[in-house]
């Protein structure tokens, strides 16, 4: 009886356990089919791959490379490799010059920089050629230039030629070379040093190479001492220089500057000069793009322009006016404006040679931003010029007007050079609420792994054993990280997508200076659940480590005992450890960010509550790598490895002494594999797998990781709880209790009613008055079916 009781309740659980895990791979299966028919791309009016060899769909037309053009970026734009003598040189986008590949000998002054540049550029009829070979002096770089300053007046051309030519490669200058470099172009530049015109034209040339340079190089400069000095007055001398051109520009892919000269059009009368910069089919300013008119009284709101400016001066006080733009505003280093994205982010200059006392110039500008729409709204903005005694951007004078047709306007009652500060709001794609799978899963595990904490401190004293401690702490973190998962790992800030969508402060008429070009709304909250899940992730991980080395010791180390303190040292690595690893992750990225940026978005996602993955250097420097994946990856290692060694050494291992009858049967082998492996957390490594680039067998992948980690409590109490003999008897006990209570609760309707009608026909006929008035209410079935005597009938009623 008690065998076919015993064998029951494993039929029980075998059919239990077969169900959930048929239901949860039927889930995971809808799961998938229905996640790629939801990812069905549709149809676009832009065909796909309309824009080649690197170009980008943008305003309606392919926003193309330097070294390509055309409607679809098909049409060379630069020159093939080339060979001059000695010298050997790379594709040269039109308009660049190009750097030899052979450089200076490493026992010169010039060490490592090339000899020899030249020129790639188009002749009068459109064609592109290269230019003569321009070489070098390798007993010449920027800090021996720099000490030249005082011959500048006679060495002009050679030292601007010299300049330029140290300065073609942007990606080895250092912050010293962009500081030399900048001196000695501002001085060349300085009109009392009397330098050449041909100089001043190739010191052009140097700037926008200069401009090259990466923004960490800037920002790395102008933390030395007098750099933002340098900086301004190399602005300062290059606005003088833009209205002593005479009618004339001169236009790099990073700078261009225009001349308008008042005096072959009268002296009388007012002069409106409207300047303008097209968007062109590269992000490089070309001649093209360029464009001034003269005698204008309004704005032209024209779609393809990225900015306009319209000068409005008299022409009795001013002769001549000038105009610059930067490409990008990496001279105007800014200590309150931080920027972090790579949106454009252009520098309009108009100057004229009006006495400063008579300033009655004023300007209107349009600025229609070029940033990426699919990833970014526009937050807000401001209208700023430069102040150059403050050394940075200053809202004095201008004024916004507000966005029309996509333009951002200004104005302001002076010259000098603007620029309007933007900030963005990234349109982050939050993922929708977990699917089925997970939620069902997360459930189950969480209702099996809290039965299996209660089993395991019930029962305690009858296993006697430390195995329950280890179990206990591993399921308790597992728990909680579960109930974190399934009811923290959505962003609260997702409910405000939605609520703020329509709302734009774009439009305000408050010109204030803007702190940073992204703009994040701050969720603490979702930081402390971040931290949590990274906590107990790793807790969890560490106990599966933890109980990997003690079943090392029990199983394998057999005669030698346990460690002294063993339980306390465990449970102190085991709490302790991953707190040490998020408290330290937390500080350095919170005194590396500083207060430039949110320090927030440094540590978590703002898709969901999670580590975050940097998008400038991916995830070398992220948190998720150094924090989470690496430690976690020690552990599935050292865990694998024990593993294999128990597996080998004990549970698959044929011992001869054994009789036939005594031998462990295959199946016994199997489950027993099974339940270390959940314990030391073997499915984990299907993560890695997951990392495949190809999407079929990720999804395969994803799949069974899915199904086999968020059911992971399930597992632990099936292979833990529901197999062991203390449980198997608990619940025979249960169930046998159950069904006898089941059997006097279906007896007991039966004997009831009798009862009471025996015990009411006794009292009617204790009454005779009142015998006759209920005879008739008695049932028939009564007198039929019952056949007791007088003596019954009094024993019952008693």
């Amino acid at each position: 009886m008690v065998s076919c009781r015993a064998c029951d309740l494993k039929v029980l659980v075998a059919v239990v356990c077969g169900l959930l895990t048929g239901v949860v791979l039927g889930l995971a299966i809808w799961s998938v089919v229905r996640v790629q028919r939801g990812n069905v791309t549709p149809t676009s009016s832009t065909p796909i791959e309309f824009c080649k060899n690197g170009g980008t769909w943008e305003n309606g037309r392919c926003t193309c490379p330097e070294e390509w053009k055309g409607l679809r970026c098909t049409i060379i734009n630069f020159c093939e490799n080339s060979t001059y003598e000695d010298f050997t040189f790379d594709r040269i986008p039109v308009g660049r010059y190009g750097f030899s590949l052979q450089t200076c000998d490493k026992n010169t002054v010039n060490a490592g920089n090339p000899i020899a540049t030249r020129l790639c550029s188009t002749n009068v009829y459109g064609e592109i050629e290269l230019q003569n070979v321009t070489m070098g002096s390798c007993n010449e770089n920027l800090e021996t230039l720099e000490k030249q300053i005082d011959n500048i007046s006679t060495q002009s051309q050679n030292i601007s030629e010299e300049t330029r030519i140290l300065t073609s490669d942007a990606n080895k200058l250092t912050p010293q070379n962009i500081t030399s470099a900048t001196r000695v172009v501002g001085q060349i530049f300085n009109s009392t040093r009397n330098a050449l015109p041909e100089a001043k034209i190739v010191a052009v040339t140097t700037v926008s190479q200069l401009l090259d340079a990466s923004e960490d190089v800037f920002q790395r400069a102008a933390a030395t001492a007098d750099t933002d000095v340098t900086f301004s007055t190399l602005i300062e001398y290059i606005e003088t220089y833009s209205f002593s051109l005479g009618n004339e520009s001169v236009v790099e892919p990073n700078i261009a500057i225009r001349s308008v000269n008042f005096s072959s059009e009268g002296t009388v009368g007012s002069a409106g000069v409207l300047f303008t910069v097209l968007k062109g089919a590269s992000n490089s300013l070309v001649a093209d793009s360029i464009h001034l008119n003269a005698n204008v009284d309004k704005l032209d709101l024209n779609k393809q322009a990225e900015l306009q400016i319209l000068l409005n001066t008299t022409k009795s006080k001013a002769k001549a006016c000038g105009f610059v733009v930067y490409q990008n505003n990496k001279l105007f280093q800014s200590k309150t404006f931080v920027t972090k994205s790579n949106f454009s982010q252009k520098i309009i200059s108009s100057k004229t040679d009006e006495n400063v006392k008579d300033q009655s110039t004023s300007v209107e500008m349009v600025f229609s931003p070029r940033y990426n729409q699919k990833e970014f709204q526009l937050h807000s903005y401001a209208c700023v010029y430069w102040n150059f005694s403050m050394k940075d951007w200053d809202t004095h004078g201008c004024h916004k007007e507000g966005i029309t047709g996509g333009f951002l306007r200004c104005r302001c009652n002076h010259t000098t050079n603007f620029a309007v500060l933007m900030s963005f709001k990234k349109d982050y794609k939050y993922p929708e609420a977990l699917d089925i799978v997970s939620t069902c899963g997360c459930a189950l595990s969480i209702a099996c792994l809290a039965l299996t904490i209660i089993f395991q401190i019930g029962t305690r004293k009858v296993r006697k054993t430390s195995i329950t401690w280890v179990v206990v702490n591993l399921c308790v973190s597992m728990l909680i990280f579960n109930l974190l998962f399934v009811f923290g790992i959505e962003n609260s800030n997702k409910n405000l997508k939605t609520t703020n969508s329509g709302t734009n402060n774009t439009d305000s008429s408050d010109n204030e200076i803007l702190r940073h070009d992204l703009v994040v709304v701050s969720n603490p909250a979702c930081t402390v659940i971040a931290a949590l899940l990274h906590y107990f992730v790793l807790v969890t991980f560490t106990w599966m480590g933890l109980s990997a080395i003690q079943l090392y010791f029990l199983l394998i180390r057999t005669m030698k005992p346990l460690p002294q303190h063993f339980i306390l040292f465990i449970s102190l690595i085991g709490w302790g450890l991953p707190a040490i690893v998020v408290a330290v992750t937390v500080g350095i990225i919170y005194s590396q960010s500083g207060n430039n940026s949110p320090w927030e978005l440094d540590y978590r996602q703002e898709e969901i509550c999670w580590l975050a993955i940097q998008e400038g250097s991916g995830l070398k420097t992220s948190p998720l790598l150094w924090s989470f994946i690496l430690p976690v990856t020690i552990i599935l290692i050292i865990n694998v490895v024990i593993f294999i060694v128990i597996a080998v050494k004990v549970l698959w291992r044929n011992n001869q002494n054994l009789k036939s009858t005594k031998k462990i049967s295959f199946l016994k082998k199997i489950i027993s594999t099974l339940s270390i492996a959940v314990i030391f957390g073997i499915t984990w490594i299907l993560a890695y797998l997951m990392l495949i680039d190809n999407d079929g067998i990720r999804v395969v992948f994803s799949c069974f990781f899915c199904c086999f980690n968020t059911t992971q409590g399930i597992q632990i109490f099936f292979l833990h709880t529901v197999r062991t003999k203390i449980f198997q008897s608990k619940a025979s006990q249960v169930l046998k209790s159950l069904s006898s209570t089941a059997g006097r609760v279906r007896a007991l309707p039966a004997m009831t009613p009798l009862k009471l009608r025996v015990r009411m026909y006794s009292l009617l006929r204790s009454l005779p008055a009142l015998n006759e008035h209920f005879r008739l209410l008695e049932p028939s079935i009564f007198t039929e079916e019952t056949t007791l005597s007088e003596s019954d009938q009094e024993n019952l009623s008693i």
